[in-house]
């Protein structure tokens, strides 16, 4: 398994970051490797809720399916899948002074015959971090 983690820290304070965060439409906003999500359930989100996501790796836009499998007043967490990944991603939200500290963990479960591949994937894997984290920031600061 491939772990790759971020904390950032943000004016807006931890519920409305937490609510923003686990509108995972939202992601586009902010992760420049996940460039498309539409939602495919309705109404608020809640465990169970479904998302079409494209993320882009090495040059090459692969397609998930992510589904809430978690959400409290702290912490959102999505199980994405295609023929070749797992994709677990974890938000957890607390309060930080008047603003928030989000941290962001993201395991990756290669399948088949790629499991070998891991300890060769992981620098790439893990060099989606930053610039997630950064755009993570912009975008809550931008809404406190």
């Amino acid at each position: 398994m491939i772990t790759v983690t971020g904390t950032v820290r943000s004016a807006l304070a931890a519920p409305e970051a937490l609510d923003y965060l686990a509108a995972f439409e939202h992601t586009p906003e902010w992760d420049p490797g996940t460039p498309v999500v539409r939602t495919l359930s309705e109404g608020p989100v809640a465990v169970g809720h479904r998302y079409h996501a494209e993320a882009e790796f090495r040059g090459k836009r692969q397609t998930l399916i992510y589904e809430v499998v978690e959400l409290t007043q702290s912490r959102v967490k999505l199980r994405g899948e295609n023929k070749t990944v797992v994709s677990v991603d974890t938000i957890d939200v607390a309060p930080s002074g008047t603003g928030s500290e989000v941290q962001y963990t993201a395991e990756f479960q290669l399948k088949g015959w790629l499991k070998i591949a891991e300890p060769l994937m992981r620098p790439a894997f893990q060099s989606l971090a930053g610039p997630a984290m950064d755009g993570m920031k912009q975008a809550l600061d931008a809404r406190a």
